[in-house]
């Protein structure tokens, strides 16, 4: 048997979330038993990015494992806080090319489903909808395979305003907090009558993210560090000076970050860099 860590980050809310999974497999990478999960979900604002690499270096210390035995690092690749986004990307790739590890981009729409069904495993066909805010949402649609053990995608990450989502026509779930932000012009709307449930607590988070990640690890869905890249899905034509300079201070942040992240990474992978620790 083999064991496989990953890795899993998601910033792109107003929460700072780290998995950890560790999974054992044979040769062939058939998954064993449940696998083993730490977790650090804290609600931090737009501060996320001074607490992941403290709450990545807690994690592997609570498991008694270090960053150089991990397989792959997930994060949530969007959509969402453009910031966020930015920070969980600079760290993933830090530490992958710190690492020489690939990369699992997870779309943060594909993890409220993913949450929705490990909570209610009827939920196999799930809306995903977000509050994307200036009155429009992010929303996809899947459809949960039992025959692949996998999401099918059903339609792609998407951009409207709440009375242009479209809805299955046949019984689904609906998650993500876009119900709860626009109440009636979502769930008052005819095509939510065939809502079978709505849950609002299927929201982007480092858990649900690691275990999809696991999945299209092990099928070799993974990227090189240097292709991962944030899903905005709204691209933001224009912007004012304050958004410029926020920008550009949020770049500067990132490339510390990933910075960091790689110097760390180098430091784990190195056994010799190890010696003398207690």
């Amino acid at each position: 048997m083999t064991q496989t860590v990953l890795l899993a980050l998601d910033t792109s809310t107003e929460f700072c979330s780290v998995a950890l999974l560790a999974t054992a497999g044979d040769a062939a990478g058939h998954a064993g038993a449940e696998p083993r999960a730490w977790v650090r979900h804290e609600e931090t604002g737009a501060v996320s990015s001074t607490r992941l690499l403290p709450a990545i270096r807690e994690l592997f210390a609570e498991a008694g494992l270090t960053l150089a035995d991990c397989n792959a690092i997930a994060f949530g690749s969007g959509p969402g806080s453009f910031t966020g986004l930015r920070t969980a990307t600079g760290v993933a790739q830090g530490l992958a090319f710190g690492l020489d590890l690939p990369v699992v981009p997870v779309s943060t729409l594909l993890v409220c489903a993913e949450s929705a069904r490990r909570r209610d495993p009827g939920a196999t066909r799930v809306l995903a909808a977000l509050d994307a805010r200036m009155d429009e949402i992010y929303w996809a649609d899947y459809a949960w395979d039992d025959a692949q053990g996998e999401w099918r995608v059903v339609q792609s990450a998407s951009l409207d305003m709440p009375e242009r989502l479209l809805f299955p026509d046949q019984p689904f779930t609906l998650a993500g907090n876009a119900a709860a932000a626009f109440g009636p012009r979502i769930v008052g709307t005819a095509g939510a009558a065939a809502a079978r449930s709505v849950d609002g607590d299927a929201l982007p988070h480092a858990l649900p993210l690691a275990h999809a990640a696991l999945r299209a690890f092990r099928a070799g869905r993974t990227v090189r560090a240097d292709q991962a890249a944030p899903e905005y899905v709204r691209n933001k034509v224009a912007q004012t000076t304050a958004e410029r300079m926020a920008e550009k201070a949020a770049k500067a942040t990132e490339a510390a970050e990933a910075a960091s992240a790689r110097q760390t990474a180098a430091l784990e992978g190195d056994p010799e860099s190890r010696e003398g620790r207690p």
